[in-house]
């Protein structure tokens, strides 16, 4: 996810070759990419450049680009990854004419940003491989694939199962108030209920993307519909009772009963913060801090819940699907052998346990084993039963979410009003929504 873009004051850059050899339009790729290379001649030396956002991937991407220098020894992957203004780098990369052989985007919206720069995958072996709801994530407006998941992802409120059962607390709260006696519970026995990561301008879109689930349910419409409709300025707040009230009184709920100072607390502390036990609830995060949670208590008894959004039970959803997607660059000079790479790592052994046994992700990919990790397998149990909210963050793209986080965080530090804020978000909607 690129939920690091922005909000991170350190950039990580891990190179394996030379920084010069960035671009997919260089000469040392224009040699290294004869025709006898683009044919699978193995004695013809290739270099692919990747570009990406996910840092805490580092190990498990090193580990398939070793793997695969077993299948083709010929093919060297120089990784790159960077964690603050990695959207301002890929961008003025691509200005230059120098854009990576495989760079990472946002989901969803960013598909079509980026189209132009962008390999067609729709008839390759790894776009049959994906699953149904991954593979839209990763479809363009006139229905190509042009991106490849990074990884199956999960969007939840994270609760402590012991700190629960302490409370007395027997099953998740669905509606608001469930959430109000719950949290009334907790505080009985002393115990904070949420821990929040407000510093960080990505969490926001986490959240709500709950509350415009259900908005766009009360509108008898999807929620692709629903966002559209705010960018072309055609419905307001004031439209959807559950963004103009529910979601700010459950933004207010997790500052009043939540850890102090949360526009101080980052991603790390939260999870610190959870997993120490100083707070029963995370908010705004996902199945990728399980394995940083149990570092710290391996112990800690991990369950997973939909966001009460309103008085409507059935409205507390999961949400699943792909919100990060790596593109080929459609002019790299090894556009061939990176899509044949790509291909391997999506059908092959190997490549369909990397993603639980190695990355320990959810695998976008259809045929894949879940990673032995509490949260993915409790999201299969309630996908057995009940329907996986939509993505909708995807739906936007991220120059309106930072934005939207921005805004949030203006409003709980109190220098802008709860309106204020609103008829922001709204302007921001039509004015960085669309890549049109």
């Amino acid at each position: 996810m690129f939920k690091k873009w922005m909000g991170l004051s350190l950039s990580l850059v891990l190179i394996a070759g030379i920084l010069a050899a960035c671009g997919g339009n260089n000469a040392a790729n224009d040699n290294a990419a004869g025709e006898g290379a683009a044919e699978g001649d193995a004695s013809k030396p290739v270099t692919i450049n990747m570009f990406t956002a996910s840092p805490e991937y580092t190990d498990a991407f090193n580990a398939y680009i070793a793997e695969y220098k077993k299948v083709k020894p010929n093919v060297t992957i120089n990784l790159e990854i960077m964690q603050a203004d990695y959207n301002t780098v890929l961008k003025s990369r691509i200005a230059a004419g120098s854009t990576p052989d495989v760079f990472q985007t946002t989901a969803g919206g960013d598909i079509d940003t980026f189209a132009e720069y962008s390999a067609d995958l729709t008839n390759e072996l790894l776009a049959a491989a994906m699953t149904d709801a991954v593979r839209a994530n990763m479809t363009s407006a006139d229905g190509k694939v042009l991106g490849l998941p990074v990884k199956g992802n999960l969007f939840t409120l994270i609760y402590n199962k012991q700190l629960f059962e302490e409370a007395g607390i027997t099953e998740a709260p669905k509606t608001l108030a469930e959430l109000d006696d719950a949290i009334a519970k907790l505080e009985a026995k002393g115990i904070t209920p949420f821990a929040n990561a407000y510093k960080e301008w990505w969490v926001w879109k986490h959240v709500f993307q709950h509350f415009v689930n259900a908005a766009a349910q009360d509108a008898g419409i999807d929620a692709k519909t629903l966002v559209a409709n705010f960018v072309a300025g055609e419905t307001t707040f004031a439209d959807h009772p559950v963004l103009n009230d529910n979601f700010f009184k459950f933004v207010d709920t997790t500052v009043e009963h939540g850890t102090d100072k949360p526009l101080e607390r980052d991603s790390n502390a939260e999870v610190s913060d959870f997993a120490s036990g100083k707070a029963a609830i995370m908010t705004g995060k996902g199945a990728w801090d399980e394995e940083a949670i149990k570092k710290i208590n391996p112990d800690i008894q991990i369950g997973i819940m939909g966001y009460p959004v309103s008085d409507k039970a059935e409205q507390s959803q999961i949400i699943t699907g792909a919100d990060q997607a790596l593109r080929i660059n459609k002019d790299s000079a090894v556009v061939n052998e990176t899509i044949e790479f790509f291909n391997w790592l999506y059908t092959s052994d190997y490549g369909k346990n990397w993603f639980s046994g190695v990355a320990k992700v959810i695998p976008p990919i259809k045929d894949a084993p879940l990673p032995d990790l509490d949260m993915p397998k409790q999201m299969d149990e309630i996908l057995k039963t009940e329907p996986s909210g939509d993505l909708s963050i995807n739906y936007s793209l991220d120059t309106f979410h930072q934005k939207f986080g921005e805004l949030m965080q203006a409003y709980i530090g109190g220098t802008k009003s709860k309106d204020a804020v609103i008829k922001e978000i709204q302007t921001a909607w039509i004015q960085l929504g669309s890549n049109q």
